[in-house]
């Protein structure tokens, strides 16, 4: 096969996992991908590609994943310090038995990331710094849970925001919607980044190149990097079982990012305009996609 793993006997037990003879499983699958695979397209490996069991698994993963977000959303506001949404998201993961994926993650000091205003992403938390009102904030959490990874981010408005910003953040929400409605299987992976670039660029705003989307589930960061920023019709294929982000980080301003902080992590908007992100996870199937964290 194209991805150098063994294949099994046609009356052998599937790879998948299913329990059913591999005819009568993914032999066809199997076949459809070495075939897209010589004709010159992009295709995962198959050990990407996750089965029923992984799936159920993520979800669970997951299930602490949205329930932390919706911790921090039913607690934020005005005064609230972003180290504080940091403690939140560590004792509900702990509390239900999972870990936070982002503490220790290549030496990120702490469980979730939370970037405000002209921060892109990887924003640290800090018990000095104290939302107010008019800021927007991306909080960013993922949580491991038995081995299995999710991930989503949302935004969240503190008190009165100014209308501008409340419409870059809502754009970029669009900008995701429209991603997910370019899921389709045996597609292409630059369908969703046009779609997304493509509400962006037509309410006046700009898409982070440098950074994007990735697969996920028995690892944190997995292939392919999903970039919001190439055309339709290019990239890997859609194949059922591909799990991924959709995760675009939209700038007011121009595109240009500014990694220069000491801290190593954060990143900023070089304009020192606002960004704003919201970021969903997914695993294609056969009928389209199933949204897995949010």
């Amino acid at each position: 096969m194209y991805d150098g793993m063994p294949s099994p006997e046609r009356n052998e037990p599937c790879w998948c996992g299913s329990g059913k003879k591999y005819k009568k499983c993914h032999l066809s699958f199997d076949e459809r991908l070495q075939q897209l695979h010589d004709a010159g397209q992009e295709v995962l490996p198959r050990d990407l590609l996750k089965t029923p069991d992984d799936i159920a698994a993520i979800k669970r993963s997951a299930a602490v994943n949205v329930g932390a977000l919706d911790y921090v959303a039913s607690h934020i506001g005005p005064g609230t310090t972003t180290g504080q949404i940091d403690r939140w998201v560590h004792d509900y993961c702990l509390q239900h038995g999972a870990v936070p994926a982002d503490l220790n993650y290549e030496g990120f000091p702490k469980s979730v990331c939370t970037s405000v205003n002209d921060v892109i992403c990887h924003g640290i938390p800090d018990d000095g710094e104290e939302l107010a009102a008019g800021d927007i904030v991306n909080v960013d959490m993922s949580t491991i849970l038995d081995g299995y990874y999710s991930d989503s981010s949302r935004m969240f408005l503190i008190g009165e925001v100014d209308p501008a910003a409340k419409r870059l953040v809502e754009v970029t929400r669009q900008a995701v919607e429209a991603g997910l409605a370019a899921v389709r299987p045996w597609g292409r992976l630059g369908d969703v980044s046009a779609a997304v670039h493509q509400v962006a660029a037509d309410a006046g705003y700009t898409v982070v190149r440098e950074f994007g989307g990735h697969g996920i589930g028995l690892d944190f960061h997995e292939d392919p990097f999903v970039s919001f920023c190439e055309p339709a019709g290019t990239g890997p294929v859609l194949v059922p079982g591909m799990c991924f982000t959709i995760e675009p980080m939209v700038n007011a301003g121009k595109p240009d990012i500014d990694m220069s902080d000491p801290n190593g992590w954060t990143v900023r908007t070089a304009d020192g305009s606002l960004s704003a992100q919201w970021e969903v996870q997914l695993v294609v199937t056969e009928e389209g996609y199933e949204l897995l964290s949010w």
